[in-house]
């Protein structure tokens, strides 16, 4: 292990850049015009029985036809077979308000195994959902086969346990984009996805799942510029967040801000498992996380990496996380070839698809009741993790915070209180490593 310090100069122009530039990220607001429509007008039956398809799709053909507006969904229970949002077009929902989709495979199939989102806007700008209402995609129907098939796939180490199912919001390809209020449950899959987006935002949102549904991501953006996650309430069976970068050459996801949000149950605010088309200048800040499973979260593999940088988490606070900081480039079907701490593994080839975390910083971190450890920054012996600054950290856990396949690490104010062995475990794979109070 190499000891040398870089100077602190540079680790603080590493680690300043990226709160500098994404600590303000604002995406333009959807532009709305003022027309309001109701969805009662197009006979439209709030009954929970009654199916209302039709009326959605009338109501949003008529606000469309107009040039765009408003369009009210009154306190009620509507159920519906998915339809899609258009530009200029608000959906908002007032308090005692749900839209709710039907439980039917078929009426989401597109053919076999392929379905289509409960909620989709396509190629739009200026779209929005709001108000105080509900959107359940009924995802209890869907749950117990996709648990099934989950138990089964990984009993025959399937490459993939995750069973065809729709998804329950997706934005694709929008522009000014912004969802604000409501509440979303009950996804069949990942509940809010913008996907090849710009200038999205996503305000004071709740999505509830129960801890036990699978694949349940909360918010997903790929390969997305200027997004603003804030003051949301996530509690799910998967990611709360998961910012994700497509496929290679899609694009980057950059310049993303996540403020003040609170994480329940779900894999905490992660980023990957793709990363292929890369990810830049990315803040998290003020968020707090009870009962996650992991808080700071970098997951990705040599079958779906790609280059993460800039990136900043800070000012977080965690109760009974089972990992406060996970950065791996072994994730999932690689995780049975992690190397044991002090095991020298193989290096591989870099490819195009190769992980790449550089320019971390982890601040002002307090996390109590760990239940696995205090964390794990796990890089490649073809490609470490690099410039990873961990500073102010107060952590009480099982085991210690374990370091390998990286290089110029610098901990600073780290206090890390283990039930069992060392703090801090650090593999001779570590290159420049600093430690200061």
């Amino acid at each position: 292990m190499n000891w040398h310090l870089p100077s602190a100069c540079a680790l603080a122009l590493l680690a300043a850049g990226p709160a500098l530039r994404a600590a303000d990220v604002a995406p333009a607001p959807p532009v709305i015009p003022d027309r309001v429509f109701r969805l009662t007008d197009y006979a439209a039956v709030g009954d929970g029985h009654t199916l209302n398809t039709g009326a959605f799709r009338r109501a949003i053909d008529a606000l469309e036809y107009a040039g765009g507006g408003t369009l009210v969904v009154s306190p009620g229970r509507w159920l519906t077979q998915p339809f899609d949002l258009a530009a200029r077009i608000n959906l908002r929902l007032e308090a005692g308000a749900a839209v709710v989709f039907t439980a039917n495979p078929d009426d989401s199939r597109i053919r076999g195994d392929r379905f289509r989102p409960f909620l989709l806007a396509s190629d739009a700008h200026d779209v929005m959902i709001s108000g105080a209402g509900t959107i359940d995609g009924q995802g209890q129907a869907w749950w117990p086969e996709a648990i099934r098939f989950r138990d089964e796939a990984n009993r025959t180490h399937a490459r993939s346990n995750t069973s065809p199912r729709p998804r329950l919001i997706v934005f694709d390809r929008c522009q000014r984009v912004r969802v604000e209020g409501v509440t979303i449950v009950n996804a069949p899959s990942f509940n809010l996805v913008p996907t090849r987006c710009a200038d999205v935002s996503i305000v004071g949102v709740s999505i509830l799942n129960p801890p036990d549904s699978p694949n349940t991501d909360g918010i997903d953006p790929s390969v997305c510029r200027r997004v603003l996650i804030d003051h949301c309430r996530i509690d799910t069976g998967d990611d709360c967040i998961a910012v994700k970068a497509g496929s290679e050459g899609a694009g980057v996801s950059e310049d993303l801000l996540v403020t003040d949000c609170a994480f329940g149950h779900g894999h905490g605010c992660s980023i990957g498992s793709e990363t292929f088309s890369g990810l830049r200048n990315m803040v998290v800040r003020r968020c707090t996380f009870d009962g996650t499973e992991t808080g700071v979260r970098f997951k990705s593999d040599r079958r779906r990496g790609g280059l993460v940088e800039n990136v900043t988490y800070t000012d977080l606070v965690m109760k009974n996380v089972g990992r406060p900081i996970s950065i791996t480039s072994y994730y999932q079907g690689a995780t049975t070839d992690l190397p044991a701490p002090g095991e020298h593994a193989a290096p591989q080839k870099v490819t195009a698809t190769t992980p790449h975390w550089r320019n971390i910083a982890v601040r002002n971190l307090t996390a109590t009741g760990c239940t696995i450890d205090a964390g794990l920054i796990l890089g490649l012996p073809e490609m470490p993790a690099e410039n990873v600054t961990l500073e102010n950290l107060t952590i009480a856990a099982p085991k210690g915070l374990r370091i390998g396949y990286a290089r110029n690490v610098a901990l600073t104010n780290v206090h890390i209180e283990a039930a069992a062995g060392d703090p801090v475990i650090t593999d001779d794979t570590v290159e420049n490593l600093t430690r200061s109070e």
